[in-house]
């Protein structure tokens, strides 16, 4: 993402529902026996272009999301929405994941699996083609799914950096 012009969003005075994406258990083994802890993946957004997703690790499950939660909103991004579906396709890779995103027309639903779903709903796209490859776990597709809607860019912005007018972003 270093290439990416990702525009940073401050939490305050946004409404916002959060996902809970994966829970996993981890196992201590000490000499007094094992010892039980849950790390969360969650993914928050306000369902209008703003989403961020974060990690929390502690000894109730409960816990684990709340840090989750405040984890999710220091890492805002603001993601171009255009009538319910993204601007244009868009490829994502994190380690061993690999997500490829394509706008739909309206009436086609979320058609993503497992983690990239709760990202796609969290921004607020109604209509979208999706597909996850490679690696399946989790943490990967949801860092994947963040890059590549990072890397999205609406016409106005295009034209603007451009230097010309919106009609010619659209007649090439």
């Amino acid at each position: 993402m270093s290439n990416v012009n990702v525009k940073r969003v401050k939490s305050t005075d946004i409404e916002f529902k959060d996902r809970l994406v994966a829970v996993n258990r981890v196992t201590k083994v000490t000499k007094g026996g094992r010892t039980f802890s849950f790390s969360a993946i969650v993914v928050v957004g306000n369902e209008n272009g703003i989403v961020g997703y974060g990690l929390g690790k502690a000894k109730e499950v409960s816990a684990a999301i709340a840090k989750g939660v405040d984890d999710a909103k220091k890492n805002l991004i603001k993601v171009p929405v255009l009538n319910g579906t993204i601007p244009h396709a868009q490829e994502g890779k994190y380690s061993g994941s690999l997500v490829f995103m394509k706008p739909a027309a309206p009436g086609t639903g979320v058609i993503a699996g497992g983690a990239m779903r709760a990202v796609l709903e969290s921004v607020g796209v109604k209509n979208v083609l999706a597909k996850s490859k490679g690696s399946s776990n989790p943490h990967s597709v949801v860092k994947a799914t963040f890059k590549a809607l990072a890397q999205l860019r609406d016409p106005y912005t295009v034209a603007q950096v451009r230097g010309i007018g919106l009609d010619q972003v659209f007649n090439g």
